[in-house]
C-alpha cells in the first residue's frame, strides 16, 4: 500500500451518536490552526478531504451548525457531548475538515503538521495556495 493510497477511516464524536467514514491516505497533511475558534475549542489540528470523500454514518439529527464573522465556515457540533469531529471549512467550502482525533478505527499512521495562521486568514491563503485545491476529487 502506498502512501497516498485512499482508505476508509471511520469516525465518530466522543458519544458516537454522530459516526462517519472518510476516505484520505494512511499518513494525513494536518493543518494547526490558531483562529479564534481553534484556539478557545482547542482542537487546532485537522486534515481536509472532498466532500465526496466523506460520508455521514448516522447522527445528523444531533449536529448544530455555528458560523461567524463571515459565515463561510460551517463549525458542527454534536448537540450531546460537544465535540467537533468536522466541519466545513471557509478554505474549503466544497470539502470537510476532520479531526484526526476523531477516526476511532487506528487507521491514521501519522498526521504531518503544517502551521496555518488563522488570525491573518487573508494573507496566510495567499502563502498556502494549494490549501483550496485539497478539496478536489483528484
Amino acid at each position: 500500500m502506498s502512501e497516498n493510497e485512499l482508505i476508509k477511516h471511520d469516525g465518530s464524536c466522543h458519544c458516537s451518536a454522530i459516526q462517519f467514514q472518510v476516505f484520505a491516505p494512511k499518513i494525513v497533511n494536518g493543518y494547526k490552526c490558531n483562529c479564534t475558534i481553534c484556539t478557545v475549542k482547542a482542537t487546532r489540528i485537522h486534515f481536509i478531504v472532498p466532500a465526496s470523500r466523506f460520508q455521514l454514518i448516522k447522527g445528523s439529527e444531533y449536529i448544530t451548525t455555528y458560523t461567524f464573522n463571515t459565515h463561510q465556515a460551517k463549525h458542527t457540533f454534536c448537540k450531546i457531548c460537544g465535540v467537533q469531529a468536522f466541519y466545513t471549512p471557509r478554505s474549503n467550502p466544497d470539502g470537510r475538515a476532520i479531526s484526526p482525533f476523531c477516526i476511532n478505527s487506528n487507521t491514521i499512521e501519522q498526521v504531518k503538521i503544517t502551521k496555518f495562521d488563522g488570525q491573518n486568514w487573508e494573507s496566510q491563503m495567499s502563502q498556502i495556495p494549494n490549501i483550496s485545491k485539497l478539496s478536489n476529487d483528484n
